[in-house]
């Protein structure tokens, strides 16, 4: 472990779409992290990492960045699905704490037999659960805490988009073992939410389709789950909405909140935009905000304008140092990730078969 007051030193597999946009900017913005090593095989990717992060080292794989353990503090696996679960071992028993994207890993089995290798260790085992520093999501937890809309009874959440066109890459396979598709990739953060939100699963249904010719994987998905306090959560993914629907409809027993629009820190990351300290980021123009009231559409002028909170992302790095520091907790626990997966699974079966799930 680096020294009290010198920055934790991270290894970062993988230097893709994840490891090159999120996770590389967001530790290199950390003060109390650095960005020591990228493991990468693919010589155009090493070279972009050299350039993006000057005095970065470079690993051509994770065995060779994990032969140097004793040099870093810390391994971020930001690598294809398929590997989350084989490179995560492996760093946890070269001795290192492990932050991993989401998904964690292919089943909720999976996920909890990490977690108890994690806590045989004594090592963090965190996953990154980005979008809870929504800026969307930030506001609507504060609105419920707040009692703004009373008593939850639905809760509407969509992360659609409109691709008509495949991108290709393991994202879109349908091989099982790439853990590809819409229900495991923005599943995985809907899900999440909604269990942060409003506790735990005990009922799931869900309808998934392969839409795009050619498609391999499922683009067009829902989910509705039954939370044990009562609250239904209804949960859109989906590659193939030709008009949006809202991110957020939230509907409570006073008032309800419509939110449209996406958080906009992913768009400033991929336009090389970066947090700074003094400087605004993930703030939002007054035109996105939501509204919150009752009785009357929002795109008709009902409700109340609700100011968007600025989206944080630079909040979970921070948390995790300080957790490897012991001046904090694990912002997002393989054991929630795990439940998360409960979910994916049961809808993955629901819409397999045709018949609700109980958990």
């Amino acid at each position: 472990m680096s020294s009290p007051t010198s920055p934790l030193r991270v290894g970062l597999v993988g230097y893709g779409l994840a490891g090159s946009v999120f996770h590389a900017p967001l530790i290199a913005a950390s003060p109390d992290l650095v960005l020591d090593t990228v493991s990468t095989g693919n010589p155009e990717r090493a070279a972009q990492a050299r350039a993006e992060h000057p005095g970065v080292r470079v690993a051509a794989s994770p065995e060779e960045l994990l032969a140097k353990a004793d040099e870093l503090d810390l391994v971020v696996v930001a690598s294809p699905n398929k590997t989350h679960v084989p490179v995560a071992t492996a760093a946890l028993r070269a001795g290192l704490p492990v932050v991993v994207d989401k998904p964690l890993a292919g089943t909720a089995a999976e996920a909890r037999a990490l977690a108890a290798l994690a806590d045989e260790r004594g090592l963090l085992l965190s996953v990154f659960q980005n979008r809870r520093w929504d800026n969307d999501f930030r506001t609507l937890r504060a609105l419920i805490a707040d009692g703004a809309l009373g008593e939850v009874q639905r809760y509407e959440s969509r992360f659609e988009r409109w691709r008509p066109q495949l991108k290709g890459g393991w994202r879109e396979s349908g091989a099982p073992e790439e853990i590809g598709g819409l229900l495991y990739d923005l599943g995985s953060h809907v899900v999440d939410q909604a269990l942060v939100l409003f506790g735990p699963a005990v009922r799931v249904y869900a309808e998934s389709d392969v839409r795009r010719p050619g498609a391999e994987a499922d683009d067009d998905t829902f989910v509705a789950i039954t939370h044990a306090g009562g609250v239904r959560s209804h949960l859109w993914m989906s590659a193939t909405t030709a008009q949006l629907g809202p991110r957020f409809r939230v509907l409570g027993q006073h008032a309800g909140y419509v939110k449209y629009g996406l958080d906009p820190q992913e768009a400033a990351l991929r336009d090389g935009l970066r947090p700074e300290p003094g400087t605004a980021w993930g703030v939002e123009a007054e035109e996105l905000w939501g509204r919150l009231g009752s009785g009357e559409s929002p795109l008709t002028g009902g409700g109340t304008l609700v100011e968007t909170l600025p989206g944080a992302y630079p909040a979970y790095y921070a948390a995790v140092a300080a957790a490897l520091r012991g001046a904090g907790e694990n912002p997002v626990s393989a054991y929630e990730a795990a439940a998360a997966l409960d979910v994916l699974e049961a809808a993955k079966k629901s819409a397999r078969e045709g018949v609700a799930v109980t958990l």
